[in-house]
């Protein structure tokens, strides 16, 4: 009988930011963001694990004693090669398949996580996102490979710009790898909407939601984020103007 997949979700986290120095500890309703989305990360019925990727920065020391404290796994590797700081976590701790995700994405919802593994693992291909087509809000990122996949973009590419940004290099060579986009149904479609934590005015409105839904539901999804907006529509002005920087 084969051995079952270990498919670990990865987040890649630091506390060198050009736009907001020290985010990933930023809080929200006491708890700082990383915290935040590793706890949502553990309500993803199909992981195996969580495993912090942080760098070999004495400044990233305090992401290491926050994993501990958290029982998650944590690997520290390179600041700029992702690729090298990813497949060295990923065989640090056993990984077959790598849930990529970044400490940009606290508001991460658990059910379309699980909705991307299981795509996966229904489709065989060597790759699924969500967004290879943004439909979802910006926050709601994640990315899928196996680590054979990923030794094999280490071996492949040396290129200072697919190493900064781990899983680039897969899907823009579709003639070598199969790659699949999971969509957002209608409810969710609102591709421009920012729900990621990369400038202070990120930071303020994902304040606002924790502040807003946590207390009643920590388990809160994006459904319900969404219904917050809809109520109080001046919350998505906080941040509506900041331009996304996309890879």
């Amino acid at each position: 009988m084969s051995r079952k997949k270990r498919v670990v979700a990865t987040i890649e986290a630091r506390m060198g930011s050009t736009r907001l120095p020290g985010k990933v500890l930023k809080e929200a309703v006491g708890k700082p963001m990383l915290e935040l989305m590793v706890e949502r990360l553990k309500r993803v019925p199909s992981l195996s694990g969580i495993v912090i990727a942080t760098t070999t920065n004495p400044p990233d020391d305090p992401i290491v004693e926050l994993a501990g404290g958290l029982g998650v796994g944590c690997h520290r590797g390179s600041e700029m090669d992702i690729t090298e700081r990813l497949l060295g976590a990923a065989e640090a701790h056993a990984i077959d398949v790598i849930v990529e995700t970044t400490g940009d994405c606290p508001l991460i919802d658990p059910d379309i996580v699980d909705r991307c593994i299981r795509t996966y693992l229904d489709s065989g291909v060597d790759y699924v996102s969500n967004i290879l087509e943004r439909t979802y809000p910006i926050g709601m990122d994640t990315q899928i490979f196996s680590t054979a996949t990923l030794a094999d973009v280490d071996r492949r590419t040396h290129e200072p710009f697919d190493r900064e940004h781990g899983a680039v290099f897969i899907y823009r060579n579709p003639e070598i790898y199969s790659v699949k986009n999971v969509a957002a149904p209608p409810e969710f479609n609102d591709p421009k909407l920012r729900l990621t934590l990369d400038t202070i005015e990120d930071y303020q409105l994902i304040v606002e939601v924790f502040d807003e839904l946590y207390p009643k539901d920590p388990a809160f999804g994006l459904a319900h984020v969404m219904a917050l907006l809809r109520r109080r529509p001046e919350l998505r002005k906080i941040n509506g103007h900041v331009p996304h920087r996309y890879v």
